[in-house]
């Protein structure tokens, strides 16, 4: 059985268009779904929760919702998710993916014959089907500095920044990367039992980097999987106006400079 795990936060119209892909795309698995809303207000959740029971009796009879009154992280509500669900195998995606024709049996039917496969993710593109960055080697502090300053523009910058970021082009084909982005990601449920969940330390950012260090450090394999393909809405917000400013004025480039600490801190002897 397939558990899918869609973390939700105040994105109403694209949760619904990522649970209609599912619908029209996961062919003939038995799954379940779980949603999983953070900070959304009374308001909103009661919205969705009725949205969700009309569902429930027309077309998603698989569908549970969990709903966090504040905003608990990514990780936290990942947990609860895979706390809760009964398959075998987690498809952990963000509301703001979209499944395209196959993508599910892809991912499935090749870690079924991976056993020593723990996380596979598929390519994820725009939504004008344009290649995304989704696949990496483990950060390091120089493609941290690289990413957030001008010096990313600078020769050593961009050395860093392609040091960190693995370009897959336009190969059908699949590949061990050091990580994956969590945005659409299948794990394996025995694979997670013995690696553990999701680090809660970890607010925003970085926790996917380190749950696949984890993985491969207890002898899983992370796998990026090409001819498996997603569509991911992807709107950066940990970097508006770059450099400095975020750092004054966007909270989401702080949390991601904190979680940066804490991972480098986290395996620093590694």
């Amino acid at each position: 059985m397939l558990s899918i795990i869609i973390t939700h936060h105040k994105t109403p119209i694209l949760l619904k268009l990522c649970l209609k892909s599912i619908k029209e795309n996961v062919g003939d698995i038995e799954y379940e779904i779980i949603v999983v809303d953070s900070e959304g207000i009374h308001e909103s959740q009661e919205e969705i929760r009725e949205w969700f029971d009309q569902l429930t009796i027309k077309n998603f009879p698989e569908i549970r919702f969990i709903s966090f009154r504040g905003n608990a992280g990514y990780a936290k509500i990942v947990n609860e998710g895979i706390t809760r669900s009964r398959g075998e195998y987690v498809l952990i995606l963000n509301a703001d993916i979209i499944i395209l024709n196959g993508s599910i049996d892809k991912l499935m039917k090749f870690i079924k014959e991976h056993p020593k496969v723990g996380i596979v993710g598929p390519r994820l593109l725009t939504f004008s089907g344009a290649i995304q960055n989704s696949c990496f080697h483990f950060p390091t502090i120089g493609a941290i500095i690289a990413r957030r300053t001008f010096l990313g523009k600078l020769n050593w910058g961009r050395n860093k920044i392609e040091q960190f970021l693995i370009f897959s082009g336009n190969d059908n084909q699949s590949y061990p990367v050091d990580w994956l982005q969590g945005s659409a990601m299948l794990v394996r449920k025995a694979a997670i039992e013995k690696v553990g969940l999701l680090d809660e330390s970890f607010f925003m950012y970085l926790e996917d980097a380190d749950w696949c260090r984890r993985f491969w450090q207890n002898g899983f394999g992370v796998v990026y999987l090409s001819t498996a393909q997603m569509a991911h809405y992807y709107y950066r917000t940990s970097q508006k106006w770059g450099g400095l400013l975020d750092l004054f004025l966007n909270k989401y480039a702080r949390m991601h400079l904190m979680s940066a600490f804490k991972y480098f801190w986290k395996w620093r002897k590694a």
